[in-house]
């Protein structure tokens, strides 16, 4: 019995260690969600992409409790729907916890409601914050990867140092490595080359002001460009360029991956 129990034991922490099958999933956005979106005010008549172009994605997550959910949703450009499944895919894989992902419908397109309540999201129809040319969330490719752990940081003139949402502030310092405290999970840093590989090589962690740890996106000349496009026009266009920056990537592995990252994403530029 003793030897039963042991066993039992083993193969528990086995299945808790291994890693996690692949879940995402594709759909088109019908007119139902198309409709919802709107009344909600998540989709606005002069998106830069409508319903047609746009994408959900349905996958499964571990939130910070170890639990595993199959719940989780993020509408995204069409185009790169493959790459984010890719993204969502490999979190899974790896056991990165997430909150929660519900649309920004839930929210009724409220950004700073569904950071609150550490909402990961990517399609809304919105402005950048404090400006008013779209964000690159109104395109459908950026994404906000758990909010808390990773929060919008607004810096003033006057050395304040706004956090959104404001129970943000415990990650201010972003250094896993502290004496005597222990390791936090969900932190973007551990992710930023995931979603690099797959096209999303913005990451707002790198701005100077403001901060924004939680956002991944494409480029903007990139986003615009595919939006321009047929969605298949633009897929084609989306998947060459992910395959050149992993290519140049790939050139010299001794490089530092953040390194290598900018000197990419330069010369994707050109």
């Amino acid at each position: 019995m003793q030897i039963f129990m042991i066993l039992t034991a083993f193969l528990v922490a086995i299945a808790l260690i291994a890693p996690l099958p692949a879940s995402a999933s594709t759909s088109n956005v019908d007119q139902a969600a198309c409709a919802r979106m709107k009344t909600r005010g998540v989709l606005g008549n002069d998106a830069p992409v409508g319903c047609s172009k746009l994408a959900i994605i349905r996958f499964s997550y571990v939130d910070f409790d170890g639990q595993r959910h199959t719940d989780g949703e993020v509408m995204v450009m069409a185009a790169a729907a493959a790459q984010v499944q890719a993204i969502l895919d490999a979190l899974y894989s790896r056991g990165f916890p997430i909150a929660r992902a519900k649309l920004m419908d839930h929210y009724s397109g409220d950004d700073v409601a569904a950071m609150r309540d550490n909402n990961t999201s990517a399609f809304n129809h919105r402005s950048v914050t404090g400006g008013k040319r779209p964000s690159l969330h109104a395109y459908g490719l950026a994404i906000d990867i758990n909010p808390v752990q990773n929060p919008y940081i607004e810096l003033h003139s006057d050395g304040r140092a706004m956090f959104s949402p404001p129970s943000g502030t415990k990650y201010a310092n972003r250094s896993n490595l502290r004496p005597a405290k222990a390791v936090r999970s969900g932190m973007a840093e551990e992710v930023i080359e995931i979603f690099a590989q797959n096209g999303f090589l913005v990451w707002g962690g790198d701005w100077d002001a403001p901060i924004d740890y939680q956002h991944f996106q494409v480029e903007r000349k990139m986003a615009e460009r595919m939006a321009a496009l047929t969605v298949n026009q633009a897929r084609a266009h989306f998947t060459e360029y992910v395959q050149r920056y992993r290519t140049c990537l790939s050139k010299d592995p001794s490089v530092h991956k953040k390194t290598g990252r900018a000197q990419c994403m330069e010369s994707l530029q050109r």
